[in-house]
């Protein structure tokens, strides 16, 4: 698979695994499965793996140090703090001191099972505590090797700029999708001012571009997403419309709706990297085989001007989801 660059040095697959919901918010874990899809996505040339300790709460990180264990392939490894949480619970509080990043990061490594994390999210600022103190924190784990890089999730562009006066960042992570283009107006302009990369999470719209999930019926049990906004009856039935737009397009293209999706958003940049989250194998196969799929300037536009006419009804998170969202 080609390999793209995030920031100045961190050369990744150009399409990366996101692994939260092998743990939890989309149904049942299986972690043998689990375990056979990463070690597949290596087969296929992926070599860079999103995960969070909040994700379980830390069973992710866990998961995945049991199968980096098993690994000598060169793996990435992305994961985030910041986001505190009880197991069972969606509630959360926001923490981005130095003392519990540090904390929090001596956690990740021991449950991970590695002795440096590639790239080290704040995974949501607390809008209380200055950007330019958290920074500090993680300058610190920087030089005691703890971490290689620095990354920031869901930040506005001023927050962006400020962060990187400090020390350089990697990458930033948001939602972005054909039906989630927000970071297009201000964060991706920052971005590649600032040489940093960009990896979009939920680049399949969280399934729904996929075509897969248009009731609430389609959901099985324990899965987050009919509580969100964007998924209640009222806005799928709306929203449904999108979808089909871009099946329509996918089958003129000769590929499916996924990889479309999967296709226009590595035809944005070379320094964008989507993480699309799997935990089952024809999947993660078939997100892969979208670095294949290339469009034409045309189609490109083609695809943007037909899901612009359709504006998507619902916020992307209930209120507490949007906790430390674009501060």
């Amino acid at each position: 698979m080609e390999k793209h660059t995030l920031g100045t040095d961190l050369s990744v697959s150009a399409i990366g695994l996101g692994c939260m919901g092998m743990s939890e918010f989309y149904g049942p874990r299986d972690d043998s499965e689990s375990l056979r899809v990463l070690a597949r996505a290596v087969e296929l040339g992926i070599d860079f793996f999103d995960t969070a300790d909040m994700y379980g709460p830390h069973h992710n990180e866990e998961l995945l140090g049991r199968f980096l264990a098993s690994q000598s392939a060169r793996i990435q490894i992305a994961t985030k703090f910041g986001i505190v949480r009880n197991p069972g619970e969606y509630k959360r509080s926001l923490n981005n001191s130095a003392d519990y990043a540090r904390t929090a990061c001596e956690a990740s490594l021991r449950r991970l099972g590695v002795e440096q994390i590639d790239l080290y999210y704040v995974h949501r600022l607390n809008p209380d505590e200055p950007v330019e103190e958290t920074m500090e924190g993680l300058v610190q784990l920087v030089k005691a090797g703890k971490i290689a890089r620095i990354g920031l999730c869901e930040v506005s562009a001023e927050t962006l700029r400020r962060a990187h006066t400090v020390h350089p960042i990697s990458a930033v992570q948001t939602e972005y999708s054909l039906w989630t283009r927000d970071v297009e107006q201000t964060v991706l302009p920052a971005c590649n001012e600032l040489g940093v990369g960009f990896v979009p999470y939920s680049p399949l719209g969280r399934g729904f571009l996929t075509g897969r999930f248009q009731a609430s019926a389609d959901f099985s049990e324990g899965d987050f997403r009919p509580n969100l906004p964007r998924f209640s009856e009222i806005a799928l039935d709306a929203n449904r419309r999108l979808a089909d737009v871009v099946a329509e397009l996918a089958t003129q293209k000769g590929c499916t709706p996924a990889q479309l999706s999967l296709a226009w958003l590595l035809s944005k940049d070379a320094s964008i990297v989507p993480i699309p989250g799997t935990k089952q194998l024809r999947y993660l196969e078939e997100n892969a085989a979208a670095t294949k799929v290339t469009l034409t300037t045309e189609e490109q536009q083609q695809l943007e001007a037909a899901t612009e006419r359709l504006p998507v009804v619902g916020d992307r998170y209930t209120a507490e989801g949007m906790k430390g969202v674009n501060v």
